[in-house]
């Protein structure tokens, strides 16, 4: 997969748009538990029912602010719960520019390339394993709070879409606690005919015991398309979480088996943050 490869050799028509506009597209059907076993169903009804996520209390809690003003753990044993990045956005614009991109070693340019081919519809049991057992995956759609959940997510993508693309990438913040890069995505549906272009905010928050490895892998992978970060409270996350703990109870593959045993990895109390903007803890950026 070239990182920069261009919208126009897609056949396929392109709607370019961040994924809130995409919440408020005409692709919006009747949500049930039952179409969890119908992949291109589901992937619609997450679309229009996720517009919440930052329904919630308006004041912050005391973690959220400690967040924002601290430095990542350094003691790996702790769950994915503690290494949450927190930021908000003057710009719900992440449109890449990857000639701004700031260089990588090759270690962590391996960690980049396996996690741009889990977005393109190409897992593996080995890119899977750049996430700890006991990580988090948070974006508008899905929390999930463990690596078994999560190989259900990644698997399950080849069923949503017939194809996803990497437009290009901007590495914008590369240190020994994160990893944090401007994605632009493509991806076309399964049933439907249409190519939806998805820029985002993408924030890996890296293993200490694995920094200095050939092999680094992940605590906590954020994925935010607008200016707000998430507040983890309200209907929107309820079903995010309902979601994540779903959806790998029907992927009944061999991939996804491989990672059962990390059902029982450690796991913290969801931290809840009143809001996804400064007074949650989010201080807010300029991209």
């Amino acid at each position: 997969m070239d990182p920069t490869s261009k919208a126009g050799q897609n056949p396929k028509p392109m709607i370019q748009q961040t994924r809130s506009h995409l919440l408020h597209s005409n692709l919006s059907r009747a949500f049930t538990k039952s179409s969890i076993l119908h992949p291109q169903q589901t992937f619609t009804s997450r679309l229009c029912a996720v517009d919440q996520p930052y329904s919630c209390s308006t004041s912050p809690s005391s973690s959220s602010a400690n967040m924002a003003n601290k430095s990542m753990p350094t003691d790996s044993s702790l769950p994915g719960e503690n290494f949450e990045p927190r930021q908000s956005s003057t710009s719900p614009d992440y449109k890449p520019d990857p000639s701004k991109s700031l260089p990588l070693s090759p270690a962590r340019q391996r960690l980049v390339d396996d996690i741009l081919d889990l977005y393109s519809c190409k897992p593996t049991i080995e890119k899977v394993k750049r996430y700890t057992s006991d990580c988090v995956y948070d974006d508008q759609f899905v929390y999930a709070n463990d690596r078994y959940k999560m190989a259900g997510q990644w698997f399950a993508l080849p069923k949503l879409f017939t194809d996803s693309k990497n437009l290009g990438y901007e590495v914008v913040r590369s240190d020994r606690e994160v990893i944090q890069f401007k994605n632009e995505q493509s991806w076309t549906f399964k049933g439907i005919p249409k190519t939806a272009v998805i820029n985002a905010l993408v924030s890996l928050s890296l293993d200490p015991a694995t920094v200095d490895a050939d092999f680094m892998q992940i605590k906590y992978h954020k994925d935010q398309a607008n200016e707000k970060d998430y507040s983890h409270t309200g209907l929107g996350f309820s079903f995010k979480k309902w979601q994540a703990d779903e959806v790998v109870k029907h992927m009944d593959g061999e991939e996804v088996k491989a990672f059962e045993a990390d059902k029982g990895a450690g796991k913290e109390h969801v931290r809840k943050h009143g809001s996804g903007e400064e007074e949650g803890g989010a201080p807010r950026k300029d991209w």
